[in-house]
């Protein structure tokens, strides 16, 4: 098994980043950066930028039918990932690898649901500080991707998808356990995203002493609590491991929740703090934090 060519549905901050980089290095004739026409036409008129370079992207149509692709990445926000999974079909054989970098723990059931379990491999994005304005992104730290197979098997499909990331020089990992990485990254997002956006600063807000560290921090313990009945022991560790990763990005840079605050979108609290409180429910364990900060993220978006 080999991947030899790459759709991507999405030109989010991600989206971009990874599209550009996997152009650059494997070839744009390899790469199609896949939408419907009036997304495409728009994108060819303004342009699409990196860190102030022009992205030099093959599109194709999502109603273009062809030949599917070998690895297909979704990079959308949660509310778009119905309309992203139907504009992906023409993109989806009977070998086809794909991987969603959504945050959160939901987007790889529905992507399955649609496509057939078989084909979705667990991804988590972590540890870059990309901001996208507009038609541009910039960015310091790339951060990795951590992959892995349901069961943890490394299995062919995992063993192709590192096989394409070592030579396009993509930083990745394989952890032993990758559904409990992706709960410890919803705790990291859960704390950081949603911190960030209610006291509208930047990492560098969270970086220092101070009521949205704090915030930070006593929302990813309730994520520690609930992940626990729900079978994933997360530690204090993990926690303290991801404050050491927040304390290297750029302080001026800003996590994506708080880029959609700022440009009045809407943003993925369902997937942070609406998880928590619904699992907080159902285990009988109170949530306080995520109550404060989901329902503050509500009338941020309602005063838009």
């Amino acid at each position: 098994m080999e991947i030899q060519t790459v759709s991507i549905i999405g030109l989010g901050a991600l989206g971009i980043m990874y599209g550009k980089h996997l152009t650059d290095r494997i070839g744009k004739e390899s790469v199609k950066i896949v939408a419907d026409k009036k997304r495409i036409e728009r994108y060819r008129a303004e342009g699409v930028y990196a860190n102030g370079e022009k992205c030099d992207f093959q599109y194709a149509d999502k109603d273009q039918i062809g030949e599917p692709a070998d690895l297909l990445i979704f990079s959308v926000k949660y509310g778009g990932l119905e309309s992203a999974i139907e504009s992906a079909k023409n993109q989806v054989g009977k070998h086809t690898i794909i991987i969603s970098l959504l945050n959160g723990i939901s987007s790889e059931k529905k992507i399955g649901e649609a496509f057939g379990t078989d084909k979705v491999l667990y991804c988590i994005a972590q540890g870059m500080d990309a901001v996208k304005q507009d038609n541009r992104l910039t960015y310091e730290n790339m951060g990795w991707l951590s992959i892995g197979e349901a069961g943890n098997r490394e299995s062919e499909k995992v063993k192709a998808l590192a096989h394409l990331f070592d030579a396009a020089e993509i930083p990745y990992d394989i952890p032993d356990d990758i559904l409990h990485h992706m709960w410890s990254k919803l705790m990291l997002n859960t704390g950081v995203n949603q911190s960030v956006a209610v006291f509208e600063t930047n990492y560098g807000g969270v970086q220092k002493t101070g009521k949205p560290r704090d915030t930070m921090i006593a929302a990813m313990h309730e994520v520690v609590q609930v992940a626990e009945k729900e079978g994933v022991r997360l530690t204090e560790d993990e926690i303290d491991h991801w404050l050491e990763i927040n304390a290297k990005l750029n302080p001026d840079g800003m996590p994506s929740m708080r880029q959609d605050t700022k440009a009045h979108r809407k943003t993925e609290v369902e997937l942070f703090a609406g998880t928590i409180i619904a699992l907080g429910k159902k285990h009988g364990i109170e949530t306080p934090v995520n109550d404060f900060l989901y329902h503050r993220i509500k009338e941020i978006e309602a005063a838009y």
